[in-house]
């Protein structure tokens, strides 16, 4: 096999600060854009995040049309309703305020209403047929309200396929948002629950990514087209990838126990973007490809707190359940960064004498104790799995090869099975 011998860095745009939402008429005007599509939830749509948006269109006139029917976690169904609604509009483009699930949609809905295809053309192979997206999209701004996706720095989008009880999704650089306003603000309505879940999210994008097959590891492109968006760590995914692992292991017990502090909520939807441009850019691994039979199997799971009335995992639930039993397999592949890892969550290494069989349980250790002190559940068996499940996470987790071939340590179905098993 030849293997890739260069990084292909997509750059994300992104205005950062307290109150940056109401600049986005502004920024629209400045496009000499008229008409747009504003994408949000049913939770969201009264909130003062979105209506700041709205207001902001208003006082630039830009006409806009506003579609609350964003599932949180979404599926084929939700992303085709918002698909069909963008088709029909034929807007000059979109606006998403909300979390991931709203971002996620948004991308979706601007690609199918720019190119349209049978909807499994542009989802990733081997669900889908994998095609690249043909060429430039409208222009999307992305206004993220919770500190978790990073998806307004990424261009990949999340999606269950609801006859499969499975996630995919569609991944391609010319998804990425063309502006980012990243507002601490937006995130004073999310709930202590969503501030954890999200926030391990973000923890775990970022130790995926440093810990990533390398780049060079990879195998060569036919063309440049071709070569992934997630294309392995890589020394300039690692900055953004170290410094979001520290921001949140600084900051993220704050958020979650005191939601009135300004510079921890500030600091963590920060270190969300910083973890974007790098998993962005490097890919996850086996916690996320993991997590998505886990989120598109649950049964009545219902985490207390959570702002929706089905049966839910939350994403970064379901990835950091099976984050411990990830790292302590994947230690031995690159025991120097689990240790890095590990050392900035505050471990320390210091005794370390052999890495190769110490590495892997000490970031997992402190991922454990970050855990329990932000009240997740103990393993998958405490929202509703048993062994009698792990033949069908197994197998929801064998297709999902974007992420999964980005181990830097390969996976089997066995090597899954035993995961799934430490995982419970």
């Amino acid at each position: 096999m030849q293997k890739d011998y260069a990084i292909q860095m997509g750059s994300s745009n992104l205005r950062y600060g307290p109150g940056v939402t109401r600049e986005v008429g502004m920024d629209l005007a400045d496009m000499g854009l008229k008409r747009v599509l504003v994408l949000t939830d049913p939770y969201l749509k009264e909130l003062p995040p979105v209506q700041q948006v709205l207001e902001a269109l208003e006082g630039e006139g830009i006409r806009y049309e506003l579609f609350s029917g964003v599932r949180v976690e979404p599926t084929d169904l939700s992303v085709k309703a918002a698909i069909e609604v963008a088709v029909e509009g034929k807007y000059e483009a979109f606006v998403a305020v909300g979390g991931g699930s709203t971002i996620d949609t948004a991308k979706a809905a601007n690609l199918y209403a720019t190119y349209p295809d049978d909807f499994f053309a542009y989802i990733n192979a081997p669900i889908g047929q994998g095609k690249p997206v043909p060429g430039p999209v409208k222009p999307l701004i992305a206004i993220p309200t919770t500190a978790g996706t990073g998806s307004e720095t990424t261009g990949v989008a999340i999606f269950d396929l609801t006859d499969r009880h499975a996630k995919t999704g569609i991944a391609h650089r010319y998804l990425k948002p063309a502006l980012a306003l990243v507002d601490p603000h937006n995130t004073r309505s999310m709930p202590p629950v969503v501030a954890a879940a999200s926030g391990l999210d973000v923890l775990c994008h970022a130790l995926e990514s440093y810990t990533a097959l390398p780049f060079y590891e990879r195998p060569l492109p036919a063309r440049p087209i071709l070569r992934p968006a997630y294309q392995g760590h890589n020394p300039i995914s690692d900055i953004w990838s170290l410094k979001a692992i520290e921001l949140v292991s600084q900051n993220i017990l704050r958020a979650y126990r005191q939601p009135e502090d300004e510079q921890a909520r500030a600091n963590m939807i920060l270190a969300a973007s910083m973890a974007g441009m790098g998993f962005g850019n490097a890919g996850v691994h086996l916690c996320h490809g993991m997590s998505y039979p886990v989120s598109g199997m649950v049964r009545d799971f219902r985490p207390g707190g959570f702002p929706v009335p089905y049966p839910i995992v939350p994403h970064g639930m379901s990835v950091v359940l099976n984050a411990p039993a990830v790292f302590r397999f994947t230690g031995p592949a690159c025991p120097e960064r689990h240790l890095k890892a590990a050392e900035i969550m505050g471990a320390d290494v210091s005794g370390v004498k052999d890495p190769k069989a110490e590495a892997g349980p000490l970031l997992a250790a402190q991922i454990e104790q970050l855990m329990q002190a932000l009240d997740m559940p103990p393993g998958l068996s405490a929202i509703g799995f048993t062994e009698a499940d792990i033949p069908a996470l197994v197998a929801g987790t064998l297709p999902q090869h974007r992420v999964t071939k980005l181990s830097p340590r390969p996976a089997s179905a066995d090597d899954l099975a035993a995961l799934f098993l430490d995982a419970m």
